[in-house]
């Protein structure tokens, strides 16, 4: 299994971004689908999720309204899209590729695969 994620960069608050990330290797439907992030010095927390089938999606109180994520089944793909960026957006993004219990979707750890991450810094 592989995940490749890219898009990350710098960018001016108020800014946006879309982050892709390419995955091969899994039965893609078959999976849920989530991005991650870790911030210097910061656990990694949870962003925003597709359920097994992408029929549900999940974001995180931090991201509500600003960051959208999509997938595309028949490319194998997920992303991400961010606007209004702030300051404590500044993280390594990840994607993330597992087949989690839906109450526990938000839990890193129900995630078997990872992508390398993709840095995303927002100057303020």
């Amino acid at each position: 299994v592989q995940l490749q994620a890219s898009g990350g960069g710098l960018v001016q608050a108020g800014g946006s971004l879309r982050l892709s990330c390419a995955a091969s290797g899994l039965t893609f439907r078959g999976h849920a689908m989530a991005w991650f992030r870790q911030a210097p010095g910061k656990e990694r927390e949870f962003v925003a999720a597709f359920s097994r089938g992408g029929g549900n999606t999940y974001y995180s109180d931090s991201v509500k309204g600003r960051f959208t994520i999509s997938r595309d089944n028949a490319e194998n793909a997920v992303y991400l899209q961010m606007s209004s960026l702030k300051a404590d957006d500044t993280a390594v993004y990840y994607c993330a590729a597992g087949r989690p219990i839906t109450s526990a979707i938000m839990t890193s750890n129900q995630y078997a695969y990872w992508g390398q991450g993709t840095q995303v810094t927002v100057s303020s």
